[in-house]
């Protein structure tokens, strides 16, 4: 019986706003890192891009590897207006989620077959923005709540990153299917249009941070 309570126990943690919070920031996290890997490679492969060409675009995720260079630089630099309404940490996750849903819109009105440049730079902005929405949350997580909830909320997240990746991938592609894409003929209106439904689902975590003390 005491083993069952000690169970109940630590289930509890899971009912706690700070920790549910974020899953759905994790969500929001791990959505953009396949749009701009695996979904995007399978849309230019559509397209009939060359493989070299391909190979290239996995250079914008260089940003998340480099996001240590850049993520002190944000801690210091408040942003004019929104740092004094919403807090400096929530300004910059603000920030960066708004720009992503805009970037995922204006690549949902790019065709790579006549603006593949034009794509590659949308693409290396998503990356530096989703890379630094990652870091804004990881601060978050850290500042908004005690020790014994860390472990929760990282697991937590972990489990809404995952999900997130699983609507970018999986999700995109049924997506495609869904609106007329297929492999025997090129549909850039299909992939256009799942991205301007992923640019949708990423507003959930900017209601999020809004919501966010």
């Amino acid at each position: 019986m005491s083993v069952l309570n000690s169970w109940k126990t630590s289930l509890l943690i899971y009912k706690d706003i700070r920790v549910a919070r974020l899953l759905i920031l994790g969500f929001s996290s791990g959505l953009p890192i396949l749009l701009i890997f695996s979904t995007l490679s399978l849309w230019l492969k559509s397209a009939g891009i060359d493989r070299s060409t391909i190979t290239l675009f996995s250079w914008a995720g260089l940003a998340y590897s480099f996001k240590f260079l850049w993520a002190p630089v944000i801690d210091k630099i408040p942003i004019p207006i929104l740092s004094d309404k919403l807090g400096h940490r929530k300004s910059w996750l603000t920030l960066s989620q708004l720009l992503l849903i805009t970037l995922l819109i204006i690549l949902g009105f790019i065709d790579p077959k006549h603006n593949l440049i034009l794509m590659a730079i949308i693409i290396v902005c998503i990356g530096f923005f989703s890379a630094t929405q990652d870091a804004m949350v990881d601060t978050y997580r850290i500042e908004s709540a005690p020790p014994k909830l860390q472990s929760a909320m990282s697991a937590t997240y972990i489990v809404g990153y995952r999900l997130g990746m699983i609507a970018a991938g999986a999700g995109s592609l049924i997506l495609a299917s869904f609106f007329g894409g297929d492999e025997q003929s090129y549909n850039a209106n299909a992939w256009q249009k799942t991205y301007f439904v992923m640019a949708l689902l990423q507003t959930l975590g900017v209601l999020c941070t809004i919501m966010s003390p």
